[in-house]
């Protein structure tokens, strides 16, 4: 039963850091710009999906203006972004250029008939249920919409995230090995020497009681 009880800790673990990672890491969407926005936005259980007011601005709670860009990804599929400053929080973009950005985006719209190719680079995800949307960190012009993305930022960052937990995960070892196990090992045969003695006592008392130790 603790083997299941283990393992699923350790699946329910796994799965929350991965979807972590995907929402917070950049993602790139190939595809052309339709129309930028701003909408009123009133916020309800999903205000964390949404980042703080711009830099400088005041932060009004419950609702605001947000900034959106609407979007075709070249499979044809419709999708709609939320352009708004990261600022010094959390995730650390350190966007400030929410404005610059909407203005980009407004002038490479484009139509079907006469496509301009754009990568979007975001984060977040966009549902549709509970209205929330990426959060667009930047757009570039692209020739073409096979372009080849390679996203380096995400392999370079897994690649050290995965090399410091192997690192933490061996020293834990030699730790638990050098350190820990010999002092739990010492502490297992104590309990089994006391546990011997208070028997070995026990069986004294048993056989005074029933005369096998009077002469």
């Amino acid at each position: 039963m603790w083997v299941y009880v283990k393992w699923t800790f350790r699946v329910l673990v796994i799965a929350i850091v991965a979807a972590f990672l995907h929402y917070t890491l950049p993602q790139h969407d190939v595809g052309r710009i339709t129309d930028t926005y701003t909408k009123r936005v009133d916020f309800g259980e999903n205000w964390w999906f949404y980042s703080h007011a711009g830099a400088g601005d005041a932060e009004k709670v419950g609702s605001r203006d947000v900034f959106f860009i609407a979007a075709i990804l070249k499979n044809g599929k419709p999708m709609e972004y939320r352009n708004e400053d990261t600022g010094w929080g959390w995730p650390p973009y350190f966007k400030f250029n929410t404005s610059n950005l909407q203005t980009r985006a407004a002038d490479l719209k484009s139509t079907a008939d006469n496509p301009r190719w754009v990568v979007i680079t975001h984060y977040g995800w966009r549902s549709n249920l509970f209205s929330i949307y990426p959060n667009a960190i930047s757009i570039r012009e692209v020739d073409s919409p096979d372009v080849r993305i390679i996203p380096w930022f995400n392999i370079i960052f897994l690649t050290l995230l995965f090399a410091a937990l192997w690192a933490i995960r061996v020293r834990w070892r030699r730790l638990r090995a050098a350190k820990i196990d010999p002092v739990l090992e010492e502490m297992e045969d104590s309990l089994y020497a006391a546990g011997d003695a208070i028997e070995e006592k026990g069986g004294r008392v048993r056989r005074w009681l029933t005369g096998g130790g009077r002469r």
